[in-house]
């Protein structure tokens, strides 16, 4: 068994280290689209409603001012359908100020995300989601029902009102960050297995595996920190039980095509290095927010790829050079932060890149805030779209989870769930998924509605798509753009559509658009036949 302390990484590659790194990097050319480079920008714990709501239209009484765009197309809304001044929940939809950007975390579990939908009349997510006091952050009766505006999100609306974005995109399965994690990269919470976070002996945990087998494989849908990471249980000084996975995810297709690809996530160079078997790496950097709270960068269980042992790096190594960055190496594709910036910076950004904000800049309510985020989403997309790179890019936003928060929509269920535990009728009505083994349980889904905005040259411009998409659209559009194989086994890459439908690949036709921090529009550039007429 591989645990962190101890751990056997990636064989090293050093042939190339002395060598400027974009003369080695694979050709990014066998596309079937313009798009070169997919970059993910996978925030925290947003419903679409939540930051939606009453997309375009901005109540301008605080914080950044927004204008909509004439003929800005409807989208659908909590507003739209006429659910601010009249809901059926205990409490009404109520605005959050820019001054109350720093809330009370919801009740994002499972289970309660369920009943909250109610069978699909969403009505019940006061009494199940919603968490109205805490310490140190805003708090107001049925607060799950408090959404943002331009006002706060100005980033967000500014971003879909220049290039597309989607009403009808969905978490994949209900649950709270890790399970949203894993279908990012695997379309697949199945496969989840327990372990000693010591000895790394298999163990019996229904906290950690719902619904196991008799070898112990089931799903995943908590929050558990993944076994095959030094900074996993707060740098391995308290004794939870970890989670594995099985299985594959997106990553292995990607080297198995030679194609460049990491995971780059704010926190995760550590603060004290491993030094050798029987030690671990620890990860204590951290930051405060706008209300003075402070976090610790790193979260364990938001990096999904240090669940699968193919795809770890539990002692947290930097490569050795920005020649191994989105390259086989040491470091195993898991990067912090600063080493995507490096990447591009060098006009040598991989071909697909999953970018994780530092925890107090991820969304996250409790520790972070929407705010923090727009810093984080600005600096990010601001650098990208001055980079060579830009040219062949598309910039995807989405979310993790809703974190509970109120949308007045929910999906039809696609697949379903019997654990009579954990599932509500609306789930047990409709058949599992099933993978070579077998029904795999507790794996209900289409679960709650997120925000899922496509920043590229090739954006529809200043629009909204209505087709359905879940978490898997991505792997699915990855899979579809580089020609690589479905990942199988029960993984929803197989019913999702990919987001091509929010691109025109006729030619590019969005301009550059660059943002302060606060949101609003520092420049617009036209695309370079525009600029010609």
């Amino acid at each position: 068994m591989l645990l962190a302390a101890g751990a056997t990484v990636a064989a090293q590659t050093t042939a190339h280290a002395a060598t400027p790194a974009h003369h080695h990097r694979p050709p990014h050319s066998r596309t079937t689209t313009p798009i070169k480079h997919v970059v993910v920008l996978f925030d925290e714990n947003v419903s679409f409603d939540h930051y939606f709501g009453t997309y375009p239209h901005a109540a301008n009484t605080d914080g950044t001012k927004f204008t909509a765009a004439r003929h800005t197309p409807r989208a659908n809304t909590e507003q739209s359908a006429g659910l601010i001044r009249s809901n059926p929940n205990l409490y009404k939809p109520f605005r959050l100020s820019p001054a109350e950007a720093v809330t009370c975390d919801q009740n994002h579990s499972y289970h309660p995300e369920q009943k909250a939908v109610d069978g699909g009349k969403n009505d019940k997510f006061v009494q199940n989601t919603s968490v109205d006091t805490c310490t140190g952050e805003y708090g107001a009766p049925g607060l799950a029902m408090g959404y943002f505006d331009g006002n706060t999100v100005t980033g967000l609306w500014n971003y879909a009102q220049h290039y597309a974005m989607s009403d009808n995109m969905y978490d994949s399965t209900y649950g709270p960050s890790t399970p949203g994690a894993l279908n990012l990269i695997a379309g697949q919470t199945y496969g989840a297995y327990a372990v000693n976070s010591k000895t790394g002996a298999r163990v019996n945990d229904s906290q950690v595996v719902s619904h196991p087998n008799a070898k112990g494989i089931g799903t995943k849908t908590t929050d558990t920190d993944p076994a095959f990471d030094d900074c996993s249980d707060n740098d391995h000084t308290s004794t939870n039980n970890l989670a594995a996975m099985t299985g594959t995810n997106i990553g292995d297709d990607l080297d198995a095509a030679h194609i460049s690809w990491g995971w780059f996530q704010g926190g995760f160079a550590p603060t004290t290095p491993y030094k050798g078997k029987g030690t671990y790496a620890k990860c204590d950097a951290g930051h405060a927010n706008v209300g003075g709270g402070r976090s610790v960068d790193y979260s364990p269980h938001h990096d999904p790829f240090q669940y699968y042992k193919a795809t770890a790096n539990p002692h947290h190594l930097a490569p050795r050079s920005l020649a191994e960055v989105g390259r086989d190496g040491r470091a195993n594709h898991q990067y912090d932060l600063s080493w995507f910036n490096k990447a591009l910076r060098h006009r040598d950004m991989p071909a697909v890149s999953f970018l994780k904000a530092p925890a107090y800049q991820d969304g996250h309510a409790g520790y972070s805030d929407p705010i923090d985020e727009q810093h984080f989403l600005v600096t990010e997309i601001n650098a990208i779209e001055k980079s060579p790179e830009w040219k062949s890019t598309a910039i995807v936003v989405t979310y993790d989870d809703s974190d509970g928060w109120y949308d007045h929509r929910s999906s039809r269920v696609l697949t379903g769930a019997h654990d009579p535990a954990l599932n509500e009728p609306m789930c047990k009505k409709v058949k599992e998924p099933a993978g070579r083994t077998g029904a795999q349980d507790d794996r209900c889904g289409p679960g709650p509605r997120l925000p899922f905005v496509v920043i590229s040259p090739y954006s529809k411009v200043n629009y909204i798509g209505h087709a359905p998409l879940e978490q898997a659209s991505i792997i699915k559009f990855i899979e579809q753009n580089w020609r690589l194989p479905e990942l199988r086994n029960g993984s929803f890459d197989a019913r999702a559509h990919s987001f091509a439908s929010l691109l025109d690949f006729c030619r590019p036709e969005a301009s550059r658009v660059l943002l302060r921090q606060n949101g609003s529009i520092a420049s617009v550039t036209p695309p370079r036949h525009h600029r010609h007429h």
